[in-house]
């Protein structure tokens, strides 16, 4: 896809961080968006700021762990635009750390719903219109902890693990339609995911989300404007995975060459 000059484009959690930064570059290059996410005062925000700029913007506020509200959202879209070229499925959530002994059930069924089933209900909903085009492309997001599974992470690590099989399955069974599948691995990106994060010890508050917030800008060297054009880029590109960073890159030959040591030499470097 060499062009999204009047490409229709979806992106699930396009209110903030990564997709919100997709939603602004792919407006300058003249894609007409559809945007959904469950902070329905950033959505709004969102969309305002890209219509005054001369973008075209379709909205809905959505939790993608809704599987029918998923679907009546694909069909409020076609409804709009008529038709759908691209679909990237960026919504995600995390959770502050926890031992799994420790891990309640219904938290990491939470991780688990949105992660993973919000990718799943939005590809299954999308993927017959897809089908439909000349050429689409379809983007699901997971992590460099999909790459790598990290201790105190494992709801987390889990869903994006899932998100990485769930792409790479269905990249196969598509592989002679119009429709490619790409799935993208963030190392530490500049975002407000963990302002947004699912507490799940007594300890968690307002507070701590901003210390952690904060912590996380002066840790991280990626831009959400950064990560997006990479994943633009690799669209265009007709890119099957990319990793977006040099933490990512980094863990990904760590976990190729060291498969049964990785937890140890990740330990070392992070001491460093």
């Amino acid at each position: 896809m060499n062009s999204f000059k009047n490409k229709v484009v979806v992106i699930t959690g396009g209110a903030s961080g990564i997709g919100r930064a997709l939603a602004q570059q792919l407006a300058r290059e003249g894609a007409r968006l559809a945007i959904a996410d469950v902070d329905e005062a950033c959505l709004n925000e969102t969309e305002r700021e890209l219509t005054e700029r001369g973008g075209e913007v379709y909205g809905q506020c959505l939790d993608v762990a809704d599987r029918e509200a998923v679907y009546d959202f694909s069909e409020r879209v076609i409804g709009h635009y008529g038709a759908v070229d691209v679909v990237i499925n960026n919504a995600g959530m995390v959770m502050d750390a926890v031992g799994v002994e420790k891990l309640a059930y219904a938290d990491f069924e939470r991780v688990m719903d949105v992660n993973l089933w919000g990718v799943v209900n939005s590809s299954k909903a999308f993927l017959p219109h897809l089908l439909k085009r000349s050429e689409a492309s379809l983007v699901n997001v997971s992590s460099a902890y999909g790459l790598c599974a990290m201790p105190m992470q494992t709801a987390y690590s889990t869903s994006k693990f899932a998100v990485r099989g769930f792409t790479e399955a269905i990249r196969q069974e598509l592989r002679d339609t119009p429709v490619k599948v790409m799935v993208v691995f963030p190392g530490g990106v500049k975002t407000n995911l963990v302002r947004n994060m699912l507490l799940v010890g007594e300890e968690g508050d307002a507070m701590d989300l901003d210390q952690m917030s904060a912590q996380l800008e002066k840790s991280v060297k990626t831009t959400a404007a950064e990560a997006a054009g990479v994943i633009i880029d690799g669209i265009k590109k007709k890119a099957t995975r990319v990793l977006i960073g040099d933490d990512a890159r980094f863990m990904d030959q760590v976990v190729r060459k060291h498969p049964g040591k990785y937890g140890v030499m990740l330990q070392q470097r992070k001491r460093r």
